[in-house]
């Protein structure tokens, strides 16, 4: 069988430097809010391009905590695309706020930068675009858009760690930029960890608060804020892969350009990369209008698949009180009906390419 995602050759390779992170962390006795933590937080700000790096506790309280930390709140409304994971949404109703839903590009799947403006309100206030699947959103428009019309940019970093767009790191351009370190992330730690990247000091300080019962100092409460850290042991371990992280993103490129020049089954239609860019392939999405047979199939053989997302969040129960009907969002629809996800990960064998490759394109 061929999974889907697999940990096994990474944790082959780091069993040692993770185990010799366990142990300094546990002969520190010190559990949350520490040197480990400091020291990812610099790491990864430096990665990242950015001059500050907060740790916290998940993917989803990292935007949360950047939108609280930027003043976005109640009677706001937020751009977000249509097609993504439902945290990007969550997070603005989590501060009060209301998302507001605009296309995808049919290509990119990103959000379509020729459907902001029509979307704007006097209440809108920000705009949250997302480097789904690891490619990354078209910035410089996105960034013009918001300077005319005076938003902030929150970028979802989840998918894109190491992602490339006009030689800038991704979760860079914005106010604020929020990360997860879910373990199936190309950076993942062994257990839920998130973070937020700035270059705003004073934004970075709110967040930090935030994360922290909303202290900004011990018993002292600034704001109603939340518990939200990164624990050292997932700071130890993020810590020893950040450093191999670049080599691993480069075997995701060379995995995906054998996909996308060797798949020649004209039904499929494989994804597009727009100009002067480095995607980094968390996602390898393809779309078939015959998804479900396809994956069937590709099951019969062992190659085990996935599908994102097969119900879009308009349509999700979660957020029937937007009372966006089916069909008014057909392109995200369209993609939820279509897109099938590849195994992708590190480790995954040239045989195993090879095999899945070959059996996409028998599917007749």
């Amino acid at each position: 069988m061929i999974p889907f995602v697999s940990f096994k050759t990474i944790e082959e390779e780091l069993n040692k430097e993770l185990h010799a992170a366990f142990e300094r962390v546990y002969d520190a006795s010190w559990y949350i809010s520490g040197e480990e933590g400091k020291k990812f937080e610099q790491a990864f700000a430096a990665f990242c391009g950015t001059g500050y790096c907060v740790g916290c506790g998940n993917g989803l309280d990292a935007l949360t905590l950047s939108l609280r930390a930027l003043g976005i709140g109640k009677g706001d409304e937020v751009l977000v695309p249509s097609n993504t994971y439902i945290a990007t949404a969550l997070a603005v109703t989590y501060v009060g706020a209301k998302p507001v839903f605009v296309e995808p590009d049919i290509q990119t799947y990103n959000i379509d930068v020729n459907r902001i403006e029509e979307k704007l309100t006097p209440r809108t206030k920000a705009i949250i675009p997302v480097h789904l699947y690891g490619q990354p959103a078209e910035m410089e428009e996105i960034l013009a858009i918001a300077k005319k019309a005076g938003l902030m940019v929150i970028e979802d970093c989840a998918q894109a760690h190491g992602a490339v767009y006009h030689g800038q790191s991704v979760g860079s351009f914005g106010e604020a930029a929020g990360f997860s370190f879910y373990p199936g992330k190309n950076l993942g730690a062994l257990g839920d960890a998130g973070a937020v990247v700035t270059n705003d000091e004073e934004v970075a300080m709110k967040v930090r608060a935030l994360g922290n019962y909303g202290s900004d100092y011990k018993y002292h409460h600034i704001y109603q804020g939340y518990n939200s850290r990164l624990d050292e042991i997932q700071a130890a371990f993020l810590r020893v892969k950040l450093v191999h992280l670049e080599r691993m993103n480069e075997e995701r490129r060379r995995i995906a350009e054998r996909y996308r020049s060797e798949i020649s089954n004209e039904q499929m239609i494989l994804p597009y990369v727009i100009n002067d860019v480095k995607p980094v392939w968390h996602i390898f999405a393809i779309r078939c209008e015959r998804r479900d047979e396809l994956a069937d199939y590709l099951s019969s053989f062992g190659i085990m698949t996935n599908k994102h997302y097969p119900i879009p969040m308009h349509l999700q129960k979660a957020y029937e009180d937007l009372k966006i009907p089916e069909g008014e969002l057909p392109i995200a629809e369209e993609i939820s009906k279509t897109e099938l996800s590849l195994p992708m990960y590190y480790g995954l064998s040239d045989d195993d390419i090879s095999f899945i490759i070959e059996k996409i394109n028998s599917f007749q």
